[in-house]
C-alpha cells in the first residue's frame, strides 16, 4: 500500500514538471510570436520615423539664419534709443538693402550696456555675418568684442565710435575737428573775444566723440582764449532729459548773467537745455551750441533758440558702401572721414528739413 502510494506521489510529481515545462514552453512560443509581431510593428512604425528624419533635416530651416550661400551684414547698435541712433539703424537697414540687395541684415540693440553691446556681437559672429557694423557704447567695452570678430575672420567696420584697435575701416565725421570749431564759434562769434563762462554737457563718458569733442574744445580755448571758463561739466548721456535735468539744476545754482554759453555734446542735449530754461523764464540769457544737424535744432536756430549746430553724419549708408565693396572681393580704405558744416543763423534757412 505504501509502495503503491509511493508510486502515486511520484507520477504526481513528474506530471507537475512536465506541466511546468509545457507552460513554459508555451510562454516561449507566445513571446516570440509577440516579438514577431511587435518587431513587425516597431519596424513599420521606425520607418516611418526614419523616413520623416531625412525629410526634416534635409528641409532648409528659415528659423536658424540664412543659406550658407547668402550674405549676411549685422549691424550692432550701441542704443537704439534716440533720434540720431534710430535715423543711424534706419540708414543702415536701407542703405545695405539697396546696396547689396540679396543679403540678411542683423540689426542688434546694446540698449546702452555694454556688456550686452559685446553679448549681441558674440551672438553676430556666431551666426557667422559676412561683415561687422559696428558703434561701439565705448570703446573700452566694445574692443575685446571687435578683436573677437577680427580674429574670426570677420571684418569690422566702426561707425560713429572707434575702439582701441585697428580695425578693416573707421567711418566718422572729425570730432577733434567740430570740438575746435565750437571753441572758436563760441570764443570769438558768440564772446567776441573777450571771455566769458560755459556750462558744458557731455555726451557718454568713455565714448570716443565724447572724449574728443570735450578734449579738442578745451586744448582750443586754453590756446586761444584762456579767458574762456568752463565753470561745470557733467554727462547728459546724449539725451534730452539728463541734460533737461542738469540744466535744472544750473539754472538753481547760476542766476541771470553768471554763465554765457550752454555747449553740449549733441542736438538732443541742446534741445533739453533750451525746454528748461524757457521754461523758466530764462531763454535767451545764453547762447546754445550743440551738435549733429538735428532738424529740430535746425528749426531752433532758426527760431533764434540755439546759436549753432555742427553737422554729424550718421554714417549708416557710407558703412554699407563699404560692406558692399568687401562683399565683392574689393579694399577699402582704413579710415573715411566725413565732412561737418556749421549751422547758424546765416545758414539756417537753407538747412532745414535737410538734417535727420
Amino acid at each position: 500500500m505504501s509502495l503503491q502510494k509511493g508510486q502515486e506521489d511520484e507520477m504526481k510529481r513528474r506530471y507537475a514538471i512536465w506541466i511546468a515545462v509545457l507552460t513554459a514552453l508555451a510562454m516561449l512560443v507566445a513571446a516570440c510570436g509577440g516579438d514577431g509581431s511587435s518587431d513587425t510593428t516597431a519596424d513599420s512604425g521606425s520607418d516611418t520615423t526614419e523616413a520623416a528624419a531625412p525629410d526634416t533635416t534635409s528641409a532648409p530651416d528659415t528659423t536658424a539664419g540664412a543659406p550658407d550661400d547668402q550674405v549676411v551684414i549685422g549691424f550692432s547698435q550701441a542704443n537704439n534709443g534716440d533720434v540720431w541712433r534710430i535715423n543711424q539703424t534706419n540708414n543702415v537697414e536701407e542703405a545695405c538693402s539697396t546696396l547689396i540687395p540679396d543679403a540678411e541684415i542683423v540689426v542688434t540693440d546694446g540698449q546702452g550696456e555694454g556688456s550686452k553691446q559685446s553679448a549681441d556681437v558674440d551672438d553676430l559672429i556666431a551666426r557667422g555675418v559676412d561683415v561687422l557694423l559696428l558703434t561701439p557704447l565705448t570703446a573700452d567695452e566694445l574692443t575685446p568684442a571687435a578683436e573677437r570678430a577680427l580674429e574670426s575672420g570677420i571684418p569690422v567696420i566702426t561707425l560713429d565710435r572707434s575702439v582701441n584697435v585697428e580695425v578693416s575701416q573707421h567711418i566718422g565725421a572729425d570730432n577733434k575737428l567740430i570740438g575746435e570749431k565750437a571753441a572758436e564759434f563760441v570764443s570769438q562769434t558768440l564772446l567776441g573775444g573777450e571771455g566769458g563762462t560755459v556750462i558744458e554737457i557731455q555726451g557718454v563718458l568713455g565714448a570716443t566723440p565724447t572724449t574728443e569733442r570735450h578734449d579738442a574744445y578745451e586744448a582750443r580755448l586754453e590756446e586761444n582764449d584762456p579767458n574762456v571758463e568752463i565753470i561745470e561739466s557733467q554727462t547728459g548721456e546724449y539725451r534730452r532729459e539728463p541734460a533737461f535735468e542738469f540744466m535744472n539744476d544750473m539754472l538753481q545754482r547760476y542766476g541771470p548773467g553768471e554763465f554765457d554759453v550752454v555747449y553740449t555734446h549733441n542736438d538732443e542735449m541742446a534741445l533739453g537745455a533750451v525746454q528748461s530754461m524757457n521754461e523758466a523764464g530764462r531763454l535767451g540769457e545764453a547762447a546754445i551750441v550743440g551738435i549733429d544737424g538735428q532738424n529740430e535744432a535746425i528749426q531752433a536756430i532758426a527760431d533764434g533758440q540755439i546759436a549753432a549746430t555742427f553737422t554729424y553724419d550718421n554714417a549708416g549708408k557710407e558703412a554699407c558702401e563699404s560692406a558692399a565693396k568687401l562683399i565683392a572681393g574689393e579694399s577699402i580704405d582704413p579710415e573715411w572721414v566725413l565732412e561737418t558744416t556749421q549751422i547758424d543763423e546765416t545758414n539756417a534757412e537753407e538747412w532745414i528739413g535737410q538734417g535727420f
